[in-house]
C-alpha cells in the first residue's frame, strides 16, 4: 500500500503540492499546527533524499566539475542576481517583496528533481552530487546570498540562519552519506525504496504547514501580488532553459542536458518557506510559497520537450 501511493505521489506531483498549498490556504487554523514541527521533519526529508548517495559518487564527478559548476552558478549567481534586479525594477521600496524574491531563487537544488532525472534518463550521478554539494554549501550560500543582495536593508539573523540550515540540511545528509560509507553501500540499496513514501509524507507536511502563513496574503490578492506570481513563474522558466542552454557547451547528450535543466531550475523551496516563516515578515514568504504552484508543473512541461527534442 505504501508503495502504492508513493507511486501515485510521484505521478502526480505536478498536482499534489499545490494542493497543499491550497489547503493551507483554505484552513490555515488546522494547517498552523504542524509549523513547530516543520524543521525536524524537512531533516528527515532531506536524510531520506541523500541515502542515494555517497562521496564516491561526488569524486566521480569532480573529476568532471565542469557541469557541477555551471549549475551552481545558474542557482547561486545568476538567478538571485536577475531575481533581486526584477524586483528591484518591479516593486520599488518594497524590500519584504524584493527579498522573498531573491530568497525563492537563493535555496539548493530540489531533492525530488531526482526522480524527474530518473524519469527522463538524466545523469543519475551529475544529479545526486549536485543535490548533495549544493545541500552542503546551503548554510553557508543562503545568508552570504541575503547578505550582499538584500542584507542592508532586512534585519537578518544570519547565524540564526546557518544554525538551521545546518540542522535541516546539512547535518542529515552527511549522516546519511556516512551510513553509506560505514554499511558499504547496504543502506542505500535497501532504505530509499523503503522510506520514500513516508519522504513524499512529510512534503506534503512541510507544505501544508507553511502554506498556513502565507494564507492572509493568498486570500487577499492584489494586482501587485499577481505580478509576483508572474515574476516568479518568469523566473523560474528561465532556470530550466539556461540549464539547458549551458549543456550544450558539454556534449549536448540528453542525460547532461537533463540533469542540468532540472538540477539549474528546481529548487527546495520547502527550505526557502522554513526560513522565510522563522526570520522574516510575512509578506517575505508569499514569492517563496508562490513557487510551489509552478514547479512540478513547469518540471513536467520541460520534460515532454526534452522527450520531442531526443525522440
Amino acid at each position: 500500500m505504501l508503495s502504492k501511493f508513493n507511486q501515485f505521489i510521484e505521478k502526480w506531483m505536478a498536482l499534489v503540492t499545490p494542493a497543499c498549498l491550497l489547503f493551507g490556504v483554505l484552513f490555515p487554523d488546522v494547517a498552523k499546527h504542524g509549523l513547530p514541527y516543520v524543521s525536524l521533519v524537512f531533516a528527515f526529508m532531506t536524510f531520506t533524499g541523500a541515502l542515494k548517495s555517497d562521496f564516491h559518487d561526488m569524486a566521480r564527478v569532480l573529476k568532471r566539475p565542469f557541469p557541477l559548476l555551471a549549475c551552481l552558478g545558474v542557482l547561486h549567481v545568476l538567478l538571485p542576481v536577475l531575481a533581486c534586479g526584477l524586483g528591484h525594477l518591479l516593486f520599488p521600496g518594497n524590500d519584504d517583496l524584493i527579498t522573498g524574491m531573491v530568497l525563492e531563487f537563493s535555496v539548493p537544488t530540489a531533492v525530488v528533481g531526482l526522480m524527474w532525472v530518473t524519469i527522463y534518463g538524466g545523469n543519475s550521478p551529475l544529479s545526486l552530487s549536485l543535490v548533495i554539494a549544493d545541500t552542503l554549501l546551503a548554510p553557508f550560500l543562503i545568508p552570504a546570498t541575503l547578505q550582499l543582495l538584500v542584507g542592508s536593508r532586512v534585519s537578518m539573523d544570519a547565524a540564526g540562519m546557518m544554525r538551521e540550515l545546518l540542522f535541516m540540511i546539512a547535518l542529515p545528509a552527511l549522516a546519511a552519506m556516512s551510513l553509506n560509507e560505514l554499511t558499504h553501500g547496504r543502506v542505500r540499496k535497501e532504505w530509499p525504496s523503503k522510506l520514500a513514501p513516508f519522504s513524499k509524507m512529510c512534503l506534503i507536511f512541510v507544505v501544508t504547514s507553511n502554506s498556513s502563513k502565507v494564507a492572509p496574503y493568498v486570500r487577499d490578492l492584489t494586482p501587485q501580488r499577481v505580478l509576483v506570481a508572474a515574476a516568479i513563474l518568469l523566473l523560474a522558466a528561465s532556470g530550466y532553459a539556461i540549464g539547458w542552454f549551458l549543456s550544450r557547451f558539454f556534449g549536448g547528450e540528453r542525460e547532461t542536458a537533463v540533469s542540468m535543466v532540472y538540477g539549474s531550475g528546481m529548487r527546495n523551496i520547502s527550505a526557502g518557506a522554513v526560513i522565510a516563516a522563522a526570520y522574516f515578515p510575512g509578506e517575505v514568504l508569499f514569492p517563496v510559497m508562490i513557487g510551489t504552484l509552478f514547479q512540478q508543473v513547469l518540471a513536467a512541461c520541460y520534460g515532454k520537450l526534452i522527450e520531442r527534442k531526443y525522440h
